[in-house]
């Protein structure tokens, strides 16, 4: 605490300068404080328990989406197999077509039955308007 001295000057108060009156009310200023600073304690605590929660919550979540990643990430290998095996599958089915049309003559005969549908077109529109 301070006082004044007689220049006016503030400065620490010395023991004999407390009066009996004043010793009481200290009393209730450190019982305030005391209260106060458990207060903060009570506080704080309750303030780190949400804290604790949180993390805990938050760990718990971290860790069922680590176990959905980890059943998705296996589920992306198998799709990755399954459509590298169709992909094999649709080049031998393409290899094996190219190889039926070059036996079949290739595009001489696409572009002779082609003619021959033109012709059989023409042909069905002249009987029907003669």
């Amino acid at each position: 605490m301070f006082g004044h001295d007689r220049k006016g000057n503030y400065g620490p108060l010395s023991l004999h300068e407390y009066s009996d009156d004043d010793s009481d009310d200290g009393n209730d200023f450190a019982s305030d404080q005391i209260r106060n600073q458990r207060q903060q304690l009570k506080q704080q605590d309750e303030g780190l328990d949400f804290l604790s929660k949180s993390a805990d919550r938050l760990g718990a979540l971290s860790l069922g989406i680590s176990e959905e990643l980890g059943h998705q990430n296996k589920m992306l290998d198998e799709m990755e197999t399954d459509l590298d095996k169709t992909t094999q599958r649709l080049d031998f089915v393409t290899q094996k077509t190219k190889e039926m049309i070059k036996r079949s003559g290739g595009k001489q005969n696409f572009l002779i039955i082609v003619a021959l549908i033109v012709v059989a077109f023409i042909l069905i529109l002249l009987i029907l308007y003669t």
